[in-house]
This record gives structure tokens, sequence and C-alpha cells, in this order.
């Protein structure tokens, strides 16, 4: 039973433990800005919509009902500027972590084969290589990389955790090379109704992906733009291709999308309100945090999109964890990321305003 697990690197929040003792120590209580977890309310109308589609007896299906499936080609059309979308171009998955996961070996991939992602990246890109026995691989730019035996292509933008956020023409450029190579290419781009300087592009639009979806599939999620991370709220839309196969596999594994989840989904989809709401209430807590971190004498670096600031005080990370510390501040070091994140921590702006004006006052 220890043979998957040992494939797999230390379960890196583990670490933190020790710090967020030091935190809670503080007399007036710890602010938590390690991980980018949502605190604020559902809002009313998905509630509702979850209560409504609470009596549900019998068992959802992988693919979903079609209200699910013409509000996720809707959305993909409206927010993301995909063209001519239909339903065999949208899949709903349990939460984002575990399509990123398990999309290796739901893929096939194993032995020979190789996951590239970005050398500063979300952890689980090679915890998904590894579960699989495929050789994960990191890149500065994917271009450069040597195509052969590489079976799945992983894209970040906006980034966890930089918030680093790729323009129009390098996707252009990376998903050009990647189909002249028959690399298949997953873009996460989770983050991307949260841009702030800068505005991020998903390879679904035509001016990236050129109107065909062959070889490209995007990954979204709703845990941040619509307070859903309790509900394991996500999809993936492109290649109907792949999609398919990722369904077939998918029924026969039980993968489904409770159905009250699946109404609170269409719900959320089609209001925009509450998405505006939530980005103005992030914008305020990430200019205060912002602000007091490089008064402190840090240094932002990226950060224009996403929930997180990369910072850095141009030190070791964990001393900088455990400088943050002993002010009842909980960052995560950069090193969780990447070795090129050392010298850095990722603080996010993802808890209350009364917490994020504590830290601001520590700092102060």
């Amino acid at each position: 039973m220890s043979a998957v697990s040992s494939r797999l690197p230390v379960f890196p929040w583990d670490k933190l433990e020790p710090y967020k003792k030091t935190a809670l120590a503080h007399p007036d209580g710890i602010v938590d800005l390690s991980v980018g977890t949502p605190v604020d309310p559902v809002p009313a109308l998905i509630q509702d919509a979850l209560v409504a589609a609470a009596d549900s007896p019998g068992y959802p299906t992988v693919w979903g009902t079609k209200e699910l499936r013409d509000a996720l080609t809707d959305w993909c059309e409206r927010r993301l500027g995909a063209v001519d979308f239909a339903h065999e171009n949208v899949l709903p998955v349990v939460g984002s972590k575990e399509l990123v996961a398990w999309l290796p070996t739901q893929l096939g991939l194993g032995a020979g084969d190789k996951v590239a992602y970005p050398r500063l990246a979300y952890p689980t890109y090679e915890v998904g290589a590894r579960l699989c026995g495929a050789e994960p691989v990191v890149y500065d730019d994917p271009t450069e990389l040597d195509p052969a035996g590489l079976k799945l292509l992983w894209l970040n933008s906006p980034s966890n955790p930089t918030g680093k956020v790729l323009g129009k023409d390098e996707l252009t450029r990376i998903v050009a090379w990647a189909r002249e190579h028959g690399v298949l290419v997953f873009s996460d781009e989770c983050y991307l109704e949260l841009g702030w300087e800068a505005e991020p592009v998903s390879v679904l639009h035509p001016d990236v992906c050129g109107g065909s979806y062959e070889g490209i599939v995007a990954v979204h999620s709703l845990s941040k733009r619509s307070n859903l991370a309790g509900y394991r709220a996500a999809f993936i839309a492109g290649d109907a291709a792949v999609l398919g196969e990722l369904l077939l596999i998918r029924k026969h594994g039980g993968m489904m999308t409770a159905a009250p989840v699946q109404a609170a989904t269409v719900a959320a989809l089609g209001d925009d309100a509450h998405v505006a709401e939530q980005r103005d209430r992030y914008a305020a807590r990430r200019a205060a945090l912002r602000a007091a971190l490089e008064a402190h004498g840090f240094r932002v670096e990226h950060s224009e999109a996403s929930l997180y600031l990369w910072v850095t005080r141009d030190e070791p990370c964990w001393e900088t964890v455990a400088y943050l510390a002993d002010k009842g501040i909980l960052v995560a070091p950069g090193d969780f990321y990447g070795e090129a994140g050392e010298r850095f921590v990722r603080v996010a702006f993802t808890a209350t305003d009364e917490r994020v004006e504590a830290a601001v006052k520590r700092l102060g």
C-alpha cells in the first residue's frame, strides 16, 4: 500500500504547522494568509438553488444535466469568447484539484511519458504525474522543451502562486507549438476572473486557438469567483474528443458532481453581480495588504492577477515565514511551489476584512 504514496513528495502544508502554532499564540489571534480558501458567504441565490435541489434521491450523471451543460457552454461563450461551443465541449468535474491530480492517470499516461508544468507551480501538477508513474518536467518557456515523450503540457494563467498572466500572443505561440508537436495542452484558468493589473485570456479565445479546440482544454473552478470551495464545483472545456474519452472513463469511476451542486452551479454561472461584488472585496483587501507589505520593506513581484501577492525580503522563505508568524501572520513559503520560490512567500488576501485590517496594523 505504500508503493504509490512513496512516489509522492511530503504533503507541504504539514511543514507549516509549527509556524501556525506560533501565529496562533499572538494575543490578538492568528491572521491566516497561507491557504487561499474563501471566507465570505456563499451568495444567497446559489444557496437557494442548492436547497431547492436538495430532494435528489437518484444518481446524478457524470456529464451533468442539460441545464448544467447549457450553463457551461453559455458561460464559455460569454466570458471566455469561445465560439460555437456544444455540450460535447464541456464536462463537469468534482473540484479542479481532483481533475489535476488524476488527469494523467485518466489519460493513460505512465512510465516513459512526460508531464510538464511551470517551474513555479501548484504542487498538484507534479503529484498527478507521479501518481501514474510519468516523469514530471518543469519549464520556464514550454516551447524550449524537448517534445519527445511529452504527452501533457500544463499552463497556468493567472499563475498560482505568482499571479503572473500569460498574454494573448504568448498563449497563441505556445498553443501553436504544442499542436505542431502533438502535445495535449491543459490550461488551468481557475483565477481568470481575478485580473487586477492585467486582463487574463483563455486558450479557448479564437485569437489564441484560431477557432479550433483541437488539442486544448481549459480548467475552470467556481471555488474562488463564487466562494464555492466547499461545493467542489468545477469543469473542463475544449477538445470534444479528449472530453469524450474522459467522460467514458469517469462514468466507470463514478466521478459524479452531486445533483444539488449541479443546480447551484447553474445559478452561479448565470449571475455576474455576485462575482463583481466579490471582486470588489478582494480588490480592497489586496490594496491594503500590498501597501502594508511594501511599506514594511517587502518587494512584490508579478501578482497582477489571482488571489495572492508574491513577495520577498530577499531572504530564505522560511525566515520570512518565521518572522511573520511572530507577528501572528501565517503565509505560505515559496518553496512549496518549486525551488525557484525559495526566497519568496505567497500571501493570500482571502481573510476577512477584520483579519486583513489586523495584519495591516501589525505590519504598520
